[in-house]
């Protein structure tokens, strides 16, 4: 497997990078320990132009102000108080495009990612919704600004970075809908930019 280079996610449209990320890896490590998953669902926001995206109108706030990035870093930021959900910035420096990672299928890490999670064993949800896939990669909201396209260095490094197995999803397994939890978007809440893979 090969760590996605930064021209992967500096591309025009974030649309198309958000369903090519289907079935990437996506890792962390952190405390010495590895975890992660084949990302399965996903979702894109345009930036200045979404209503739907934290930088609509050109907003540029602290919080926000990672969004303007160069792609290929990660922008993580607290919801509701709780929950840190990861997206992956794209797109050229000043274009403030990000995909957010909905869901993964875990495969590294699993006793690592069950403590962090205080469960016993995998159900079927697990790693399935932003707020849980931070919880079980030990993603958390300070880690905004991360550079995903170098892994940590060592086994005490940290780092959050995605690779590519060659793994390509057929256009025929990819399911695209509306993003979720955007209902104050307007009409771009009904954008077709929320991808997963069938099951």
């Amino acid at each position: 497997m090969q760590v996605i280079p930064g021209s992967f996610y500096q591309r025009e449209n974030v649309v198309v990078v958000a369903q090519e990320l289907l079935g990437k890896m996506l890792f962390t490590q952190f405390e010495g320990a590895v975890t992660g998953g084949i990302i399965v669902e996903t979702e894109a926001y345009a930036g200045i132009t979404d209503r739907a995206s934290h930088a609509f109108g050109n907003r540029r706030t602290v919080r926000t102000e990672v969004m303007y990035a160069e792609g290929g870093t990660a922008y993580v930021y607290l919801c509701y108080g709780v929950h840190s959900l990861f997206n992956v910035v794209t797109n050229k420096k000043d274009v403030p495009h990000a995909v957010l990672i909905r869901a993964i299928k875990p495969i590294t890490g699993m006793d690592t990612m069950l403590r962090r999670a205080g469960k016993a064993s995998i159900d079927k949800d697990f790693g399935n919704g932003p707020g849980k896939i931070s919880k079980i990669l030990g993603i958390h909201f300070s880690y905004s600004g991360m550079d995903l396209t170098k892994k940590p260095s060592g086994i005490y490094g940290q780092g959050i970075w995605l690779e590519d197995e060659g793994r390509t999803v057929p256009p025929e397994k990819i399911v695209t809908g509306q993003r979720i939890g955007v209902d104050y978007a307007g009409k771009d809440a009904l954008l077709p930019y929320r991808f997963r893979i069938m099951t």
